[in-house]
Parts: structure tokens; C-alpha cells; sequence
């Protein structure tokens, strides 16, 4: 897939001045580091590379186009409060219903991966090949398994139920490269059942 990198920093024209409720534009590197929730109305914070990683940052979706939502702005953007909305997205109160925390997996206009979820998930496929204590049959199971416990659908509960299964099968080492991985991909339904009962 060729990437098509965000333009970095923008030029001029300060914050935006639309009213009502309105989604920001997110920016966000290729592996899912959040560089600005604000990039229409807080563009100087734009960046052309993660400085976490490196990797180069994106604000649309590779496949349709259509931008990543950002953060969920309610009012007239030169009436915001900034250091109110840095609180909301750092310390969400209990009744929020924009999960700032937390990037999307895929696109919500296309329903095709973004460029992190594809990149983890070949490391999914990655490791398991390296796992010498599985056969080959086993390998190709929890291959399956990490592709399907990335959403919630009928066949999450028994591909999180074949990982844990499998996950008892391998040494220590791998064992938590794999707890690394559902935690980084997996949907809460799967996180719950693979991690959340009993020992992993």
C-alpha cells in the first residue's frame, strides 16, 4: 500500500471559526502514535513524522480518503476552552462519549484497516511463525485467531478462546509477546476473555 503522508505543519489562518458541533481532523503516524486531535483548528501542531517513531503521519483514510475523526468540538471554535479540552482528553469524565484514548482500528466510511491495524497484525502473523512449539497446523489457527478478535463479530469469542488456548502451549518469552499483542489489537470482548480470567 503507498502511504500518502499529511502534509505536516499548515500555513497560516490560525484556528477555525466554523459553529456548532463539528469532528476535528486527527493526525496520526502510520503506527498509530496520535500526533494532534486538532489538526483543522490547532494546526500548528501538525507534524509531518511522529516524534515518538519516525513514521510519517496521515489525517485521512489511505482507502476512501475521508478524514480520521479528531476531536469532538461542541460550539463556536474561537469560543473554545483549551485547557478544558486537554483535561477531557487526558482525563475523560465518566459520562463521555468520545473515546480519545483509544485510536480506531478501521475506518468507519470503508470499513478497510488503517496503516497501524494492518502493521500489527503483521507482526501477529510475524511471530507466529517463530513459534517453534506450536505445529504448523496450531500456527495457521492463531494466525486466524489474531485477525478475528480485532473486531467484535460472531467469531470473537472462539478465535480470543483458541489464543488462550494456544498461549498455554508456548515458553514465557513469547508467551507475553503475545499478551503484547492482544493488547494492542484485540476488542474489548476478546481482551476480557483472553486476559481477564484466570492466569495467561
Amino acid at each position: 500500500m503507498t502511504l500518502k503522508p499529511d502534509s505536516g505543519i499548515t500555513s497560516g489562518g490560525g484556528a477555525d471559526t466554523r459553529h456548532g458541533n463539528w469532528y476535528d481532523t486527527a493526525q496520526i503516524c502510520t503506527n498509530g502514535h496520535t500526533v494532534n486531535l486538532m489538526s483543522v483548528s490547532r494546526p500548528e501542531h501538525n507534524r509531518k513524522f511522529c516524534d515518538r517513531c519516525g513514521a510519517p503521519t496521515i489525517n485521512k483514510c489511505q482507502n476512501c480518503n475521508v478524514s480520521i475523526n479528531g476531536f469532538y468540538h461542541e460550539g463556536t471554535a474561537d469560543e473554545f476552552d483549551i485547557e478544558g479540552m486537554i483535561e477531557e482528553i487526558v482525563n475523560p469524565p465518566p459520562n463521555i462519549t468520545h473515546d480519545y484514548t483509544t485510536v480506531q482500528s478501521f475506518c468507519p466510511h470503508c470499513g478497510k484497516p488503517y496503516p497501524w491495524t494492518e502493521a500489527k497484525l503483521k507482526a501477529a502473523q510475524e511471530l507466529t511463525d517463530l513459534l517453534e512449539d506450536l505445529s504448523p497446523e496450531e500456527r495457521e489457527i492463531l494466525k486466524k485467531s489474531f485477525n478475528d478478535i480485532v473486531l467484535d463479530t460472531p467469531q470473537t469469542k472462539v478465535a480470543a478462546t483458541q489464543i488462550k488456548r494456544l498461549a498455554a502451549k508456548v515458553g514465557k518469552i513469547a508467551k507475553e509477546q503475545i499478551r503484547g499483542l492482544v493488547v494492542d489489537i484485540a476488542s474489548e470482548t476478546a481482551k476480557k476473555i483472553i486476559l481477564g480470567q484466570g492466569k495467561f
